[in-house]
């Protein structure tokens, strides 16, 4: 086992990240930039390096400078946490070559998986079900374009190969604009990610987004922690999650559940990884695969007793997974919301100081949070400060226990999301059933 990792996150997922490290008794190295110096999990790490100044790009997308930080403290191992570098190919690379372990899968795993188009190819071969598409780049050929899209039927969607986090994607509805939409995506995909490869897929119109977890280790072994609901989405940012995800045809999720894992062993794919889709109609469509621990994690958690950042140190290491996927089933429902630090109405971030806070508590609520009365939230990174989680016998028992906690809390001195919160888990439409990824966007007017 490690002996020592350095944590190249912040917030909440640093401080989840340094929990279990401190279960399996391996010491921490916290890299912060210089306005984090007073988070938790600096605080309780063994030992902590400043890497950079308060902007991202200065600090914790400062590859030489994390590298470093690994070096000065004789780690052993790099832990990205999600967002900033857990998904760049470049950085697991760099990690590898200078001698430490990164904890996810190998670098050309992540490229593969970053490459929409290419990633829809290998999951084909998987027997991973996709949506129906061009099935590969878009030439320069305008009549070949032209004929694709009308195989596929429209509503079709132009995306960038390269793209994510919504970005890179554009719906057309008919023929008249097609050409002119792939021209603007190529254009916004090459400044955004220095790639203008684009594709075309059939736009569903009434999806749920619905996400399967996985686990493999470097022997072969590959299991799934069942299936999560991320529908509550405004502009492609989960709002609420929840697991098991309701409704799912019995037959097509069997199928889906295998086809993931036959995906994971052909690619040898190591650590901790989600697979992405839209379900419609009793049929799931594969989107793209996210190659790290996701922030909605805990849901899956809590519902199988599957510790993931665990597996996922554990694995990096060398060892077998904890568990077969004979050991796994599902307890009950779990629901996770998203709190922000921003304006309810606007959605604008609202960085300041934290005056009083009170999370919520009782039975089968779990909070994930970095922040502490006096803590400053710094204007520099994403809003979200905190996940309240709960767990109950049924989904309705799960949804009640969110009210109560989200009614329990306080978070005085800055603007959160909460009341938005409190408003979907009492929406009579939400509590009889699943929706699809365009309902919250219609709730709010915002389509």
């Amino acid at each position: 086992m490690f002996e020592k990792i350095v944590i190249a996150n912040r917030g909440e997922i640093a401080l989840r990240i340094l929990r279990a490290c401190r279960q399996l008794g391996i010491k921490t190295v916290a890299v912060h930039s210089l306005c984090d110096r007073d988070l938790k999990h600096v605080k309780l790490a063994d030992e902590s390096v400043c890497i950079g100044p308060n902007a991202s790009t200065q600090s914790y997308l400062n590859v030489p400078a994390i590298i470093s930080a690994a070096e000065i403290t004789d780690a052993q191992a790099i832990h990205p946490g999600y967002g900033f570098l857990a998904e760049n190919a470049d950085f697991a690379e760099r990690v590898e070559e200078s001698g430490f372990t990164f904890i996810g899968p190998r670098a050309e795993t992540i490229r593969l998986m970053g490459n929409k188009v290419a990633a829809i190819e290998a999951m084909q071969q998987a027997g991973v079900p996709t949506v129906p598409g061009s099935n590969g780049p878009l030439g320069g050929d305008d009549a070949t374009t032209l004929e694709i899209a009308r195989r596929i039927g429209y509503p079709v969607i132009v995306k960038a190969a390269s793209g994510g986090g919504g970005r890179g994607m554009r719906v057309v509805h008919d023929e008249a604009q097609l050409l002119n939409a792939i021209q603007i995506t190529q254009t916004e995909a090459k400044t955004a990610f220095g790639d203008d490869t684009v594709y075309l897929e059939k736009f569903l119109q009434r999806p749920r987004h619905v996400e399967i977890q996985v686990l493999s280790d470097m022997h072969g072994n590959a299991i799934h922690l069942f299936d999560r609901d991320c529908s509550l989405q405004r502009r492609h940012q989960k709002v609420l999650e929840e697991a098991p995800a309701p409704d799912i045809d019995p037959k097509a999720r069997a199928q889906v559940f295998e086809a993931c894992i036959a995906a994971c062993q052909n690619m040898g794919y190591v650590g901790a990884g989600t697979f992405e889709f839209l379900y419609e109609d009793g049929g799931f469509y594969f989107i793209e695969m996210n190659t790290r621990v996701q922030v909605e994690h805990p849901v899956s958690e809590m519902v199988t007793g599957v510790d993931i950042i665990r597996e996922q140190i554990t694995v990096a290491a060398g060892h077998p997974l904890s568990f077969q996927q004979s050991d796994i089933q599902v307890n009950g429902h779990a629901i996770e919301c998203r709190i922000n630090a921003e304006n309810p109405t606007t959605f604008l971030p609202s960085p300041g100081t934290i005056d009083r806070y009170h999370p919520p508590g009782g039975p089968g609520v779990r909070v994930d949070s970095h922040i502490y009365s006096g803590y400053q939230v710094p204007p520099h990174y994403d809003s979200m400060i905190a996940k309240f989680i709960t767990h109950g016998a049924s989904r309705t028992e799960a949804l009640k226990r969110m009210e109560i906690a989200l009614s329990e809390s306080l978070i005085d001195g800055i603007q959160t999301n909460i009341a938005l919160q409190q408003e979907i888990v009492t929406d009579s439409t939400f509590l009889n059933g699943p929706v699809s990824i365009h309902y919250l966007e219609k709730k709010l007017g915002m389509s």
